[in-house]
């Protein structure tokens, strides 16, 4: 890995290769065909370089110039407004206040079942894959809805939701309904270039991608 102190005028995000939330930051940058280096390491074993800037070592982390940020949503957001085109979030102060909270939403609901999935003991993780299979189907209506997860436009929500949805196979959570939308939804989020870009190697041999 390069010096990161000698590079800071390049955009770098740092990913771990499998993690969820890092998975979410790399869609946004695909999506917004942002010029970065995406540098993959274990967030088990940090680089010290890296730690210099982000003494917790935590993935993702994105380092412009002067700039150090280590929150997923965080850097999702910022990188929106830093290359505005093409939004991904919607321009007025209420739309965009409704897409934070429903990410929040998601996160608290979805993603920290993920996690206990991924992190946890058998007992507890068989419980949190129930929760989050019954959780997910209990929207289905919601995924059949809209184009989009309750919009009508891709939005920073799909590039959240998408990454969880890719990795319900390799941990044995099926969606499938009698009119199989949240598949169908998933589907078409996959086929996106950006999603595909996206997808360290680690990830691609989770699931087969879309051709």
């Amino acid at each position: 890995m390069a010096n990161i102190i000698t590079r800071k005028s390049v955009m770098t995000l740092f990913s771990s290769p499998t993690c969820p939330m890092s998975h979410c930051a790399r869609f946004v940058l695909h999506e917004k065909a942002i010029t970065a280096d995406i540098e993959y390491y274990d967030p088990t074993n940090p680089p010290d370089d890296l730690l210099e800037l982000n003494p917790t070592g935590t993935s993702p982390t994105l380092i412009e110039r002067e700039l150090v940020l280590y929150d997923s949503r965080i850097i999702m957001e910022y990188l929106d407004e830093r290359f505005p085109h093409p939004p991904l979030h919607q321009m007025d102060p209420v739309s965009r206040a409704t897409a934070r909270m429903l990410i929040k939403r998601i996160d608290q609901d979805w993603y920290q079942l993920l996690d206990e999935i991924l992190n946890s003991g058998e007992k507890k993780s068989a419980r949190a894959k129930k929760l989050l299979r019954e959780s997910l189907l209990a929207t289905a209506p919601i995924f059949a809805d809209r184009p989009y997860f309750m919009s009508d436009e891709f939005s920073l929500v799909d590039c959240v939701i998408a990454p969880l949805l890719w990795r319900l196979p390799s941990i044995s959570i099926d969606v499938t309904t009698h009119n199989d939308v949240i598949n169908n939804y998933a589907q078409r989020m996959f086929k996106r270039p950006a999603f595909k870009r996206s997808l360290s190697e680690a990830e691609k041999e989770m699931v087969d991608v879309p051709k």
